[in-house]
């Protein structure tokens, strides 16, 4: 019998690796990827969140101007830092999910250098797609002015959730508030405001929110009812809702209305 004998020449049957071809393109992959980042930076949002409530936020329970937004601002940044520089293995898991492969070390730099670039644009205020909650410091603040809110709610016929969203936004119900362009008490009225809607003691509680009520009440007439307008008015004047002819393009007043009117959600879906 003959013997038989198996050729190999230059080993290239064995040379060669054998090709898995990709469901998913290069384009593809780093979007998952994105995708799988910003999901557990959110993921990672959520739980700081959660545990804030236990503490009354990471600012404590402590009396402040605007504590609950700082919260807010905070929370989303230390989330991001975390799932950036210490990140825990979620996105990782499931890129791997989806792809069926692991993350490349080039498709994790891309994606870092990608979420850095947008930190240079990020004005550190709320996103409209933002959610901010009242704390619960501040709602307790509120609700010993509920009757004053109720009676001028009623005298001037404007929502007394939106009101009460007003106040919490000015000054998180702090009736001593005064900002740094000398607006004053529960609804931040300037002193010219103060004297027009016949304010006397602007930090009385009762009389700072009827005149910021009067004060809305009029915007709102003179906006033919459109609140995003009216608040608008109320945050950077009627002379620059007349100027540009609608919100001004400017990030304060834009992240004010976003802010005010997420309040009110809450305090609509509260009441059902």
């Amino acid at each position: 019998m003959k013997e038989l004998t198996l050729r190999i020449d230059n080993d290239r049957q064995l040379s060669k690796p054998i090709e898995i071809k990709s469901r998913f393109d290069q384009k593809q992959k780093d979007k998952i990827a994105s995708a799988t980042k910003q999901f557990e930076s959110l993921l990672t949002s959520m739980m700081l969140k959660s545990m804030n409530k236990t503490t009354n936020g990471i600012f404590g329970s402590e009396e402040g101007y605007g504590n609950d937004m700082f919260d807010s601002i905070f929370e989303q940044k230390i989330a991001s830092e975390i799932s950036e520089t210490h990140s825990l293995g979620i996105a990782e898991l499931l890129y791997r999910k989806i792809t069926g492969e692991e993350m490349s070390p080039e498709i994790r730099n891309k994606i870092s250098e990608r979420m850095n670039s947008m930190k240079m644009y990020n004005t550190g205020a709320p996103a409209d797609s933002t959610k901010v909650s009242p704390s619960k410091t501040a709602i307790d603040r509120l609700n010993m002015y509920e009757k004053h809110i109720d009676d001028a709610a009623d005298q001037f016929g404007v929502d007394k959730n939106i009101i009460k969203s007003i106040i919490l936004t000015e000054s998180a119900a702090n009736k001593n508030a005064v900002s740094s362009a000398n607006a004053k008490g529960l609804m931040q009225l300037m002193d010219s405001t103060s004297t027009d809607m016949g304010v006397n003691d602007v930090f009385n509680p009762r009389e700072n929110i009827f005149g910021g009520t009067k004060y809305f009440a009029h915007m709102l007439r003179q906006y033919s009812g459109d609140i995003k307008l009216a608040l608008a008015a109320y945050n950077a004047g009627p002379q620059n809702v007349d100027k540009f002819n609608g919100i001004p393009p400017f990030d304060e007043t834009k992240n004010y209305i976003n802010k005010v009117l997420t309040y009110f959600d809450h305090f609509k879906e509260s009441e059902q």
